[in-house]
């Protein structure tokens, strides 16, 4: 993980870093922002290094482009609009989370995206080539009990195949 994270473009401390681990038989992990990655046992478990560190750099790479704290900005964002509109228009309240999800989630997919990019240039900065991201997509998807999710009207993830196909094009 350390030479993933000084390939950053905001290296962060050692003691900055934290990672808990989740008692989760499923194949995840996640950034909760403020260097704080978490990884479930379902990972550790299944992963060989190379999926290990793919996962971690598309983590990283969340964690490197601020965007938790954007995710959290953007929430705060929803909620005060979905007030303001109530106001206006009393009873719109039952609509706007449906449109505030949708909002939110295309916010999320462009993210995704993102952080498989930079996760790739975080990678190849710390020695490694692209394959290691696509070869990790490709592993979720064969081995994730949903093959990898995303893709859906509602998710927050687009499909893990438009992610592969979008890193192949990486130069």
């Amino acid at each position: 993980m350390m030479p993933l994270l000084r390939a950053t473009n905001n290296p962060r401390r050692l003691n900055e870093i934290r990672v808990r681990v989740i008692d989760d038989p499923n194949i995840n992990a996640a950034n909760a922002g403020g260097g704080e990655f978490q990884v479930t046992t379902g990972l550790l478990a299944k992963a060989n290094d190379e999926h290990l560190r793919g996962v971690l750099a598309h983590e990283i790479a969340h964690d490197d482009l601020g965007h938790v704290a954007r995710a959290q900005t953007l929430g705060t964002g929803l909620n005060i609009g979905v007030i303001l509109l109530e106001q206006l228009i009393p009873g719109s309240s039952a609509v706007t989370p449906i449109a505030g999800a949708l909002i939110a989630n295309s916010y999320s997919r462009s993210e995704e995206f993102e952080a498989d990019r930079h996760g790739v240039e975080i990678l190849r900065r710390a020695g490694y080539s692209k394959e290691v991201m696509i070869d990790t997509l490709t592993w979720v998807m064969r081995t994730s009990k949903d093959g990898g999710g995303g893709g859906g009207f509602l998710s927050t993830h687009p499909a893990t195949e438009d992610r592969i196909d979008a890193l192949r094009k990486l130069g």
